[in-house]
């Protein structure tokens, strides 16, 4: 692998992805951006009711490979709004309370964004041993309106989405840091892949299918619904998964991985063996770092969705080791991005049009 696959134009695309809010039911506006890059290496895309949108390398082959992220972020809800102007939440995909005191928020109105941020009562207040910790009934948002009246003046009713507006940096040159890495990070690299190939001029057998799913943190809808549409004979997914090794975390319990120590490879009744076997090949073979994981009934990822679809698809998922996962300073590493972006590619130069991955020959 070259010492470095992403150039200043796929960082600018990145930064650019990850700072446009992006919630689950609110994709759209993102998925914009991530089509608006991806136009010169497809040759056409596909969009569903609900926001998917799916770029196509070769749509009239039979055969149908799919590489898949999700599009959308955690965020909140409007749910109450009392009489003197404070708003209370429910979440939008699996936000974390415990994050929520001081942070700053976005609340998305017809109007625009209209900005707050998530009070608590100030140490000198609390009860010294008896202290209450942030809960979905406490936990509330000031955007310094005197009453309720004046919140709906400025735009605000219940069901208002509402974000972080934490942007992306980079710690230690090589540490990624921002909300939504899980899982717009996905979306970036299946759209590097199409990149490379692209570049590299390769013409690759069967339908290519770079799909950038949504409503992944609700449930997996986006995929479920995009599987049936496309209906592949192979999904490569890729998503995020735990950094153990910062803590509080067992391992004995969680497993182990860690940021710079390459993709997790996933082991799940989900995951058809043979195509785990081509991609942990591919990575023995070029040389690219990759971990290990063993996931319990299901993955907890698209490769579910896409894996029971359609009498069952051969389904296989690749991971991206990252800390602090569904806060605003979810943490990956570039080499892990890239070794990512890697395998992918080249597990879908080792694919063999028509194979069916089929344990009975």
């Amino acid at each position: 692998m070259a010492k470095s696959i992403l150039n200043k134009a796929s960082l600018d695309f990145l930064e650019r992805y990850l700072n446009n809010a992006s919630p689950t039911g609110y994709e759209w506006s993102g998925q914009n951006i991530w089509m608006d890059y991806m136009k010169p290496y497809v040759d056409t895309f596909i969009t569903d009711t609900y926001g998917t949108a799916v770029g196509i390398i070769n749509p009239d082959a039979p055969y149908k490979v799919v590489i898949e992220g999700h599009a959308d972020e955690i965020s909140w809800y409007v749910n109450y709004i009392s009489d003197n102007g404070l708003i209370y939440v429910v979440r939008n995909g699996g936000s974390d309370h415990q994050i929520a005191p001081s942070k700053v928020v976005s609340i998305h109105t017809k109007n625009g964004i209209v900005p707050g941020v998530f009070g608590w009562p100030a140490i000198h207040t609390r009860k010294t041993g008896k202290e209450e910790t942030p809960t979905l009934e406490n936990i509330f948002i000031d955007i310094g309106a005197e009453d309720k009246k004046e919140v709906a003046a400025m735009g605000v009713h219940v069901g208002c989405v509402i974000t972080y507006p934490d942007a992306f940096h980079v710690l230690n040159k090589d540490k990624f840091v921002c909300r939504a890495i899980d899982n717009r990070m996905g979306g970036f690299m299946i759209a590097e892949v199409a990149r490379l190939l692209h570049k590299n001029k390769i013409k690759l057998p069967f339908g290519l299918y770079i799909t950038n799913s949504v409503q992944e943190e609700i449930g997996l809808r986006g995929a479920e619904m995009i599987a049936e549409r496309i209906k592949p004979n192979v999904a490569i997914v890729t998503d995020v998964t735990h950094d153990t090794t910062t803590p509080m975390i067992n391992q004995k319990t969680q497993g182990y991985a860690k940021i710079g120590e390459g993709p997790v490879i996933a082991y799940a009744p989900a995951v058809q063996q043979n195509l785990r076997d081509l991609i942990v090949a591919t990575a023995e073979e070029h040389k690219i770092p990759f971990q290990r994981a063993a996931l319990s009934r299901a993955t907890g990822t698209d490769t579910d969705a896409f894996a029971y679809s359609n009498g069952g698809v051969a389904s296989a998922l690749i991971s991206l080791p990252l800390r602090y996962m569904h806060t605003t300073v979810e943490m990956v590493h570039r080499k892990d991005v890239e070794h990512v972006i890697s395998l992918i590619y080249q597990s879908l130069l080792n694919i063999k049009d028509g194979d069916t991955f089929s344990y009975f020959k």
